[in-house]
C-alpha cells in the first residue's frame, strides 16, 4: 500500500527526531525542570540583565561586567565574555533570547550533559570575540575584515551559543538534515547580512562542528587514560603504604634485639 504525504513525513520526523524526543521525554518524566537548572538559571540570568540595564545608571553597570567590544584590551574581553553571553541586546526583545536559551539550552543540558553544555555555548562564544577582533585588525579590505567602527559595537547576547548547540544536539542525536539545514541558514544569513552578527554564527558553526567531531572521535578516549592514570596512581600509592609499613615493621623489630 502506497504511503500518503502525511505518513512519509510522520516517518522522517521520526527518524530525524526521534531519539531526540525519547530522550527528552524520559528525562523530564522523572525530574521535570529538576532535569534543567542550568538552562533555568541561564533563563534567569537573561532576564535579570534585561532589567538591570534599563533600570537608572544599569546600562553602565552591565557595561561594565558584561559587554565586550573588539576595542577594548584582551584581558578585559577575556574576562567579560562569560557574562558577555548573558547580556541580551538593547535593540531586540529580550523573549527571543529567553525563548532560545530555556529551549536550546534546556536539551543541550539533557542531551549533551552540563559541563559539555557549558564547554561549547562558552567556547563559540569566546571565538566569535575573538574573530570580531580579527576581523577588525585585518581592516574591511580582506574578505572577513571590517572597518574600525564595528570596533565600538556592542558584541553580547546567546544567539553565537544557541546555533553552536543546535549543531551539537542535531549531531549527537544524529538529526543530519536539522544539522544540515542550522548550517545552511547561518551562511545564508552572513551573505545577505554580512555583519558581524553573522559571521559569528558561522564561526560558532565551525566551531560547533569542531568540538562535536572531536566528541565523537575522542570523546571516551580521555575518560580511559584519565582512569587509567588514577588506577595507576592507587596501585602506586598503595604499594608506598605497603613499603613504608614493612620499613617500619623490620625497624621496629631491629630497635627490639639487644
Amino acid at each position: 500500500m502506497r504511503k500518503g504525504p502525511l505518513a512519509i513525513a510522520g516517518a522522517a520526523a521520526v527518524a530525524e527526531w526521534g531519539t531526540l524526543f525519547g530522550t527528552l521525554r524520559e528525562r523530564l518524566a522523572a525530574k521535570k525542570f529538576a532535569a534543567v537548572p542550568l538552562a533555568t538559571g541561564a533563563t534567569a540570568l537573561i532576564l535579570l540583565f534585561s532589567i538591570v540595564q534599563h533600570l537608572p545608571g544599569g546600562e553602565r553597570f552591565v557595561t561594565h561586567i558584561g559587554v565586550v567590544k573588539a576595542a577594548l584590551p584582551l584581558e578585559v574581553s577575556l574576562l567579560r565574555t562569560p557574562l558577555s553571553l548573558y547580556v541580551p541586546a538593547l535593540d531586540l526583545p529580550v523573549w527571543g533570547a529567553l525563548a532560545q536559551v530555556f529551549l536550546v539550552f534546556g536539551i543541550a543540558e539533557i542531551v549533551l550533559g552540563r559541563r559539555l553544555t557549558l564547554v561549547v555555548a562558552y567556547a563559540c562564544t569566546l571565538a566569535g570575540t575573538l574573530f570580531a577582533r580579527v576581523g577588525v585588525a585585518i581592516g574591511p579590505e580582506h574578505v572577513f575584515g571590517f572597518p574600525k567602527w564595528v570596533a565600538h559595537v556592542r558584541d553580547t547576547g546567546p544567539s553565537a551559543a544557541v546555533v553552536a548547540l543546535a549543531i551539537c544536539i542535531a549531531f549527537r542525536c544524529r538529526a543530519w538534515f536539522t544539522a544540515g539545514l542550522v548550517v545552511a541558514l547561518m551562511v545564508g544569513e552572513a551573505v545577505v547580512l554580512p555583519n558581524l552578527a553573522g559571521l559569528e554564527h558561522v564561526v560558532a558553526v565551525l566551531m560547533a562542528l569542531l568540538i562535536a567531531v572531536s566528541v565523537e572521535v575522542f570523546g571516551d578516549f580521555w575518560p580511559r587514560v584519565l582512569a587509567g592514570v588514577g588506577a595507576a596512581g592507587s596501585v602506586a600509592a598503595a604499594a608506598s603504604i605497603e613499603v613504608a609499613t614493612e620499613a617500619r615493621r623490620r625497624a621496629a623489630a631491629g630497635a627490639a634485639i639487644p
